[in-house]
């Protein structure tokens, strides 16, 4: 059985379809990066992959990261479902992982395994590949000469409106993080580097660089950009960190959902 593939929206999202056991050998691992870095985001419903699988099935498309000894991450906004349940509020928006760091993760293969009654918790990918490509040329020449300062605070502020002394003072422990705006790939793509963490533009008044963040977010996150993936048990999810944004719609702490996050070693540099 070849690859079977079916584009979701025309700029985002494509599903993937085939055997199981072609899934799991790794013969398609070349396509799915590649069609990854192109949609931004795939999925393949119903596979029902259980913890061994869906590592077997990572495997082949990058390097796993280590997470003291375990390389499946527990998703959840419930404490007793998820060591990183407090962590885990500021995904409800938009963001890409490891903005704080020189080489972001190459991105994420997430499983659904318990979902809450009600429908909330979708997760959403916003393509920024092909937001920045539908820009005019002339902007996004000037955008390619921006920097942008990535900071804890930023990622937290609006998570934690009414913060403590002590939590903004563990923020500004973190050093803060220059990215190009613009993120240009050894495969010639052009995506943009923002989200929740963007705090500010390097040599731009503060308040103009924000509005300018602003306004690239909410380009970047037009419903032509974004796919929203509504689960079913057993479906599983990649998106690709380095050319988009994505985050959970909001779900309650306490609705059941449950998910389990392979995640890829990142591969290029942003600096």
């Amino acid at each position: 059985m070849t690859l079977k593939t079916i584009d979701l929206k025309p700029k985002v999202g494509t599903e993937l379809q085939a055997s199981r056991e072609d899934f799991l050998s790794g013969k398609y691992a070349s396509e799915i990066r590649e069609l990854l870095e192109e949609r931004g985001v795939v999925i393949i419903r119903g596979i029902h992959f259980n913890d061994d699988e869906q590592v077997r099935f990572a495997k082949p498309l990058g390097e796993l990261m280590d997470l003291g000894g375990n390389v499946i991450l527990a998703i959840s906004l419930d404490p007793k479902a998820s060591m990183a349940a407090e962590y885990l509020k500021g995904s409800l928006l938009w963001h890409i992982d490891g903005a704080m760091d020189d080489v972001p993760s190459r991105g994420s293969i997430l499983t659904a395994r318990e979902l809450p009654k009600t429908r909330e918790g979708n997760t959403e990918v916003a393509n920024t590949y092909r937001a920045f490509q539908d820009l005019p040329a002339e902007e996004q020449a000037r955008l390619e000469k921006l920097k942008v300062v990535h900071t804890m605070a930023a990622s937290q502020r609006l998570t934690y409106p009414n913060a403590s002394d002590e939590q903004k003072k563990d923020w500004e422990q973190h050093s803060p993080k220059v990215h190009p705006l613009v993120w240009t790939h050894k495969s010639g793509r052009k995506s943009m580097v923002t989200g929740v963490s963007a705090d500010y533009i390097e040599g731009m008044d503060i308040e103009e660089g924000q509005a300018l963040l602003k306004r690239l977010d909410d380009f970047a996150t037009q419903d032509q950009y974004v796919y929203s993936h509504e689960w079913t048990v057993g479906d599983l999810l990649i998106w690709d960190n380095t050319v988009s944004l994505h985050r959970a719609s909001q779900y309650s702490a306490d609705s059941g959902r449950l998910m389990h996050r392979v995640t890829l070693v990142g591969e290029e540099s942003l600096a």
